[in-house]
């Protein structure tokens, strides 16, 4: 199956302690069905020092689950879902709510 949400798209968070919050996806786990987005789930971590970083707390962006983001439309900036089209031979995602192609 094609991937919906890539690396790169802004989201918007749906659900959850976020809700309503937007970032960029900054890695994408299809395996988990999950990704990682800037600035959302946002956890702090206890880290041990090592030879190249100090210890302490660290704060790390943790992952969400998939269906708890949706692409945002990259006319309005809305939540949209995401089809696909055939345009010159190619497989294109299209922002169901206002038509417009998504480049990635």
């Amino acid at each position: 199956m094609a991937a919906k949400i890539k690396k790169g798209d802004k989201v918007i968070v749906l659900t959850g302690r976020d809700k309503g919050k937007t970032g960029e996806v900054t890695q994408v786990l299809p395996k988990e069905d999950r990704v990682v987005v800037s600035g959302v789930n946002v956890v702090k971590r206890h880290q041990r020092a090592t030879q190249t970083a100090p210890g302490g707390i660290v704060e790390k962006n943790a992952s969400i689950h998939v269906s708890n983001v949706a692409l945002a439309d990259p006319k309005s900036g809305e939540a949209t879902r995401v089809g696909f089209k055939i345009e010159d031979g190619k497989k294109v995602r299209v922002a169901k709510k206002s038509g417009e192609v998504i480049d990635g």
